[in-house]
C-alpha cells in the first residue's frame, strides 16, 4: 500500500462530505476547500457538479438559510449580510434573492431589540455618549444612518420617558460623524 497513491476522486468525495457534515457551504468554500488538499480541478468540478445535481450543495437555500441564522443570531442588516454572503462566493442575483426576503420591519424591529439589549449597560451616560455608541454598533452591525439614528432616538426617547426631546435631538448633532455616516 505504501507506493500506492490515494485516487483523487475519492479523496475530494470524503472531502466534500466531511465539510457538509457539520453545515451547509457555498459552492466557492467547498471548491477553495478541494484546491487546498491538492485535489485536481477538473476532478473537483465534477464532483462538485454531481454534488449541486443531488441537491448536497445549493447556493440559493445556503443564502437563505445563512441570512436567517445570521439576522437571528447576530441581529446583521442587510447590507453586512450582503457583504457576508459576497464573501462566501454566492453571485449578486442570488444574494439580491436571499435579501429581498428581508422585510424591511423586521429589519427595523432587530435593530430595536438590539438598542434595548444594550441600553441596560447604558444606564447614566449622557444622551450624546449612548447616542453614539448606539449608532455606532448598529452601523458595525450594517444598519444604514437613517435607520440607525431613528431607531436610537426613539429607544432613548422611550428608555428616559419624558426626558428632554431638545436634549435628545442635541445628542444626535453630529455623532454619526465620528463613524462616518
Amino acid at each position: 500500500m505504501e507506493g500506492e497513491e490515494a485516487d483523487p476522486e475519492r479523496v475530494a468525495r470524503t472531502i466534500l462530505l466531511d465539510q457538509l457534515t457539520g453545515r451547509a457551504r457555498s459552492r466557492k468554500e467547498l471548491a477553495d476547500k478541494l484546491a487546498s488538499r491538492d485535489v485536481p480541478e477538473e476532478v473537483a468540478t465534477r464532483l462538485l457538479d454531481r454534488f449541486e445535481e443531488v441537491g448536497l450543495v445549493d447556493d440559493e437555500a445556503f443564502a437563505r438559510m445563512w441570512v436567517d441564522g445570521r439576522r437571528s443570531s447576530k441581529g446583521l442588516a442587510r447590507r453586512a449580510l450582503g457583504h457576508e454572503l459576497r464573501r462566501k462566493g454566492i453571485d449578486a442575483p442570488t444574494v439580491e434573492a436571499a435579501l429581498d426576503e428581508v422585510d424591511p420591519d423586521d429589519e427595523r424591529e432587530t435593530a430595536r431589540v438590539l438598542v434595548r439589549r444594550k441600553l441596560r449597560s447604558m444606564q447614566g451616560l449622557e444622551t450624546a455618549v449612548a447616542t453614539r455608541r448606539l449608532v455606532g454598533m448598529l452601523a458595525r452591525k450594517g444598519y444604514g444612518s437613517g435607520v440607525a439614528y431613528a431607531v436610537v432616538a426613539e429607544e432613548l426617547r422611550r428608555d428616559r420617558e419624558g426626558g428632554d426631546d431638545d436634549e435628545l435631538l442635541d445628542g444626535l448633532d453630529g455623532a454619526g460623524e465620528d463613524f462616518g455616516l
